[in-house]
């Protein structure tokens, strides 16, 4: 779109005076964005699919070093002739005071007897102004068929936010100029499984995160940086009794579920005895526990009138999505449609989705992972960022499948956006 307002103009006018990519960084980019292959035959012979050179090696090694370009090489003992893959990788730079973070999508071709070739485009600019403000150009992208449907002949123009611009660099080139304010926040070069907008954003617009980047919170502070620092108030009391005593939260969400179990039971929050348990998720089992037995005291009538409340909430905020569910063959994946599955979910895995009304938060969806009828972990998606926050198994473990799960769920994340629009 046209900018409109001083700030996209001045930023607009920026972009285009970005300078391209150098040699060396595109030369970078190609030497650590991907893997580099030797095709082994069964002969023994190798070829090396970065200069097109061959030998014969018989060791059967997984790895090695190709004798002419030097190139690290992963060996596939495979007949297959041509590869290709694809990355994006990240340059910060600093043009007009601004943050700036160019994404370049990279494609590299390979094909034994020939020597590899890699072409580049940069899809997304990212600008940050000192506060935290942001501005995204891009090119244009259909996100209904994959991660490549980019398209490279649409211009660099200022566009709405996507969650399809939030992205995850395989790497970061190591030459990075940084805003002064960025410089004072205790960026150490590490990202802590953010994306690079994702943290710069944050510690720009927010004090908070900058507290829990130089106390070495990290921790929390990708559960908060997920979560929009939402409700952050609720827990900066008890943070900062955690911070003076020099305990680091490891698990953020595993803590933040045991502190509003403890305002549940009207516990002292700057206590350090009770915010920072030596052994928290044992502590948290514990109240997990207390107050699901708090729960069955309660009058069965009530408790009936509240699951009734709860049901008719529920459907209000969710039913749009009941019926969605999915599989990779193995795991099955399935909206939890009521308030009584959600509380059997947690009965049945031992964790605190239901006691802490999980199936009750507007930007929350609640799934279960299961392989015929065993249960294996609950998933919870955000509504607003199309991601997973958390999937628990019993006992909040994860399972073997965790992973795999997880993988699924973003698999089909597509299902949820068509649900949410209709």
């Amino acid at each position: 779109m046209k900018p409109k307002t001083k700030f996209q103009k001045q930023v607009f006018e920026a972009s285009e005076k970005l300078p391209p990519l150098t040699e060396k960084q595109l030369k970078w980019a190609y030497q650590n964005c991907f893997e580099h292959i030797g095709r082994r035959l069964k002969s023994g012979l190798i070829t090396c699919l970065d200069c097109s050179h061959s030998w014969t090696d018989k060791t059967k090694e997984k790895y090695c070093t190709c004798p002419h370009c030097s190139a690290k090489l992963v060996i596939y003992d495979t007949k297959k002739y041509v590869f290709y893959d694809f990355q994006y990788f990240c340059i910060l730079t600093v043009f007009g005071g601004f943050q700036v973070l160019r994404f370049f999508f990279v494609n590299k071709k390979s094909k034994a007897g020939e020597k590899a070739t890699c072409s580049y485009s940069e899809v997304v600019q990212r600008w940050v102004a000192s506060d935290g403000k942001h501005i995204t150009i891009a090119r244009l992208r259909n996100t209904a068929f994959g991660a490549t449907n980019w398209n490279f002949s649409s211009p660099l123009e200022i566009r709405p936010e996507r969650h399809v611009h939030n992205i995850t660099p395989v790497c970061v080139f190591p030459r990075m100029q940084l805003i002064s304010e960025l410089k004072r926040s205790g960026f150490d070069g590490n990202f802590h499984s953010l994306t690079p907008f994702e943290l710069f954003q944050s510690l720009l617009s927010s004090s908070r995160a900058e507290t829990l980047l130089k106390t070495k919170q990290t921790g929390l502070l990708h559960h908060f940086v997920n979560r929009n620092f939402k409700n952050i108030d609720d827990y900066w009391a008890s943070i900062k009794i955690c911070i003076r005593n020099g305990y680091n939260i490891s698990d953020a969400s595993i803590w933040c579920d045991y502190i509003d179990l403890l305002r549940f039971f009207d516990k002292d929050l700057h206590n350090a005895k009770y915010v920072c348990p030596a052994d928290l998720k044992t502590e948290h089992d514990k109240y997990v526990v207390k107050k699901r037995e708090w729960q069955k005291r309660q009058k069965k009538e009530q408790i009936k009138i509240k699951a009734l409340e709860d049901n008719r909430k529920f459907k209000e905020m969710k039913s749009h999505f009941f019926g969605v569910k999915f599989t990779d063959g193995l795991i099955n994946v399935r909206v939890l449609e009521s308030a009584e599955e959600v509380m059997q979910e947690g009965d049945a895995l031992h964790h605190c989705v239901f006691a802490n009304e999980y199936h009750l938060k507007p930007d929350t969806l609640l799934f279960s992972a299961y392989i015929g009828d065993k249960r294996l972990e609950t998933v919870e998606l955000s509504l607003s960022q199309f991601k997973v926050l958390q999937s628990r198994g019993a006992c909040n473990k994860n399972t073997e499948y965790h992973d795999r799960i997880i993988e699924l769920v973003n698999k089909n994340v597509s299902i949820i956006q068509k649900r949410l629009v209709a």
